[in-house]
């Protein structure tokens, strides 16, 4: 029996009873699909390499503690899959983007003006406030000085001249506290970051 009239659902099958090779077959059926979609995702070779390995690595998993549904077809089930671990790369790259300390250092520099994905749609937007969501709740763990700068410049909109005037602190002390709590966002993000399925 050749390999090309062997449903999906068989090798799965085969492959569950301790046939690694079976596997293999399911992966070569299919590795140019799932490829495909990643890199027309993120547009970079070695990042869709890594994804890939990502989504393979939890294919098998979840096949082997037996997660996964027989009615479903196994191509879908693997790019929703995909599709859900793009989605985190761009959730992670864009926070980090978002609370770069460098920029901090710039008067008109706006927290949320975050990266766009290569398509844009209604899930781009989801994806958009979730971050945002996400990043307001981690500012209430910055010491107080920290955050009230912060909010006043990014969510008031209020220049550093205006902040160091009512704090009167001076505009060098605003744009200190300012810097120091985007690195402190930035710590926490990677401490906090959780991933969500969109």
């Amino acid at each position: 029996m050749g390999n090309e009239v062997v449903s999906d659902q068989d090798l799965i099958r085969s492959y569950l009873s301790g046939n690694e090779k079976a596997f293999e077959v399911l992966l070569n059926r299919n590795k140019d699909r799932i490829f495909g979609y990643i890199i027309s995702k993120v547009r970079e070779e070695n990042l869709a390499n890594d994804i890939f390995q990502e989504v393979f690595i939890k294919v098998i998993r979840t096949l082997k503690n037996g997660s996964y549904n027989e009615e479903g077809k196994f191509l879908p089930w693997v790019l929703t899959i995909s599709h859900n671990l793009v989605v985190d790369h761009f959730r992670k790259a864009k926070k980090m983007q978002m609370v770069s300390e460098s920029s901090s250092k710039n008067e008109e520099y706006n927290i949320f003006s975050v990266l766009k994905l290569t398509d844009n749609n209604v899930e781009d937007d989801i994806i958009k406030n979730q971050i945002e969501q996400d990043v307001v709740r981690l500012v209430e763990y910055l010491p107080e000085e920290q955050k009230d700068v912060l909010k006043k410049r990014i969510f008031k909109g209020m220049s550093f001249k205006d902040i160091a005037e009512m704090e009167d602190i001076s505009i060098n002390t605003a744009l200190g506290r300012m810097r120091y709590a985007l690195i402190n966002l930035r710590k926490l993000i990677e401490k906090h970051d959780v991933s969500i399925t969109v």
